[in-house]
Order: C-alpha cells, then sequence, then structure tokens
C-alpha cells in the first residue's frame, strides 16, 4: 500500500483569528506524516481594499480580480497570510516551505474564459497541471508544502484561484503517487445531521447515504457542493476525505466521506 499523505484545507475564518490559527498549527504539527497545507486569505484582503478606497467586487460569492485587486490579493495571500503561517508552523517544530503555484511552476492554471460573468484574473486548474515530481520532492525532503491562493498561467500572468479548489486538484493528482486523504477544516465539526443540532455529527458518508440525506432534505445548501466535490474526487483515486472542525482535527469527532 502506498505512503499516507494528508492534505489539510482551511478558510477564512479561522485565518482571521490568531489564537485560533496559532492553536490550529499546532494540532497540525502533531499530526505525524507526509502533510500539505492549503489556505485561503480571510478578510485581510478585502481590509487592505478598503484600506486603499477600493470596495471588494463580488458576484454570487465569488471574488471579481481586476488587475489592482489581483496585486492586493497576492500581496495578502502569498506575502503576509502565507509567510505568517509558515512562521508558525516552524515554531511548533514544523519544516515548512511556503509557495504560490507560480514556485517551482508547482500549480499552473488558466485564465477562467469570459461568460455571462468575467471574473478578471481568476485560475481554473487540471490536475495534470500539478507539478507532482516538484512536490514529491519537497515531501521526500521532510518538507511540508503550504500553498496559498496564487496560481499562475506559464506565461508570466498570477492568478487568483480558489483554495478549496487548489486542495482538491492536488488531492487528485497526488493521488496516483499516495493514499491521500483530503481533509476540508472548517468551524463545525463535521456534516450535521440536524443543522441547529451541533452535536448531531454524521460519522461516515457512502454515495448510498449521500443520495437518501438529500432526498429527504438532511443535506441541502452549501453543504451539497462541498459533498458533490468530495465524491468527486473520491472517483478520481482520492482514499477518503474528511470534513472536520480545525480547531479538533486530532479528536475523533468528524464526518468520513468514503465510497463504502
Amino acid at each position: 500500500m502506498s505512503e499516507v499523505l494528508k492534505i489539510f484545507k482551511i478558510g477564512g475564518g479561522i485565518i482571521d483569528d490568531p489564537d485560533q490559527l496559532r492553536f490550529f498549527l499546532g494540532e497540525l504539527a502533531r499530526v505525524g506524516g507526509k502533510k500539505i497545507l492549503v489556505h485561503g486569505g480571510g478578510k485581510g484582503a478585502n481590509e487592505l481594499l478598503a484600506s486603499l478606497g477600493m470596495l471588494p467586487n463580488m458576484i454570487n460569492g465569488r471574488r471579481i480580480t481586476d488587475a489592482v485587486t489581483l496585486d492586493v490579493v497576492t500581496m495578502f495571500y502569498a506575502g503576509k497570510t502565507n509567510k505568517q503561517i509558515v512562521a508558525l508552523l516552524q515554531q511548533a517544530g514544523v519544516n515548512a516551505l511556503g509557495l504560490s503555484g507560480a514556485d517551482g511552476n508547482v500549480i499552473r492554471a488558466s485564465k477562467r474564459p469570459v461568460g455571462e460573468v468575467d471574473y478578471g484574473f481568476v485560475g481554473d486548474l487540471q490536475k495534470q497541471n500539478i507539478h507532482t515530481d516538484f512536490i514529491e520532492l519537497l515531501l521526500g525532503g521532510n518538507l511540508m508544502p503550504v500553498f496559498c491562493a496564487i496560481t499562475h498561467d506559464g506565461h508570466g500572468q498570477l492568478l487568483n484561484t480558489n483554495a478549496d479548489t487548489i486542495a482538491s486538484t492536488l488531492a487528485r493528482a497526488l493521488a496516483g503517487r499516495y493514499q491521500v486523504e483530503l481533509h476540508f477544516c472548517f468551524e463545525k465539526d463535521g456534516v450535521l445531521a440536524d443543522v441547529n443540532d451541533e452535536s448531531s455529527v454524521i460519522p461516515q458518508i457512502t454515495p448510498t447515504l449521500y443520495a437518501a440525506l438529500k432526498a429527504r432534505g438532511t443535506i441541502a445548501a452549501g453543504m451539497l457542493p462541498k459533498l458533490d466535490n468530495a465524491f468527486a474526487a473520491l472517483d478520481e483515486g482520492v482514499a477518503k476525505v474528511i470534513i472536520e472542525n480545525a480547531l479538533k482535527i486530532n479528536e475523533p469527532v468528524k464526518t468520513i466521506v468514503c465510497r463504502a
């Protein structure tokens, strides 16, 4: 059996809270074996844009990234946020290396085509454009890659790219080399059977159970795309997807999404 690789993705909420971020990274340091961290940007980029007199432009929850916004998010995601996370991991005893997609040509994206909405400098990914040899070299050298949400197109253009998409694409690209576990870490303990009951975590979801839960309306709204993406990753060789509380990654309560 191939070696286990754990890919963790964290979002804005935990990045916005310095104490929670430090605690999460300390817990991540306790996780054994090979691992990768992918992070979003939090509210800091929006606050920096506001300080420059610019309002963030969002459509259906997605950021429109014009040239000035790209400059700001690159500074914030690939600069301040990424290097702060790396520094805290070093403090916790993890030899981490902060990366954008341009570093080592590790994540090459394509600019999203203009349709009904022009999202600007936003990158879309395909798993064949992940430089898996380079990642394997880093992991083999006992380094922990820490990826921000900035990629590049191979022609000198940086692109803002969804961190969930980066994490799942990395997982799918590396599934042929490792037994990949993809961990989506957020503020809940997992997928809840009752959104009003924090203790109603569903411990394991298979395709059959997922279909039944959707039919009953137990799972709806924002959790549907997360689980759809989870099963898509499983279909492409990812061993399991785990949805869990970012502050409880070493505790047993979580939702495991698996094939059977």
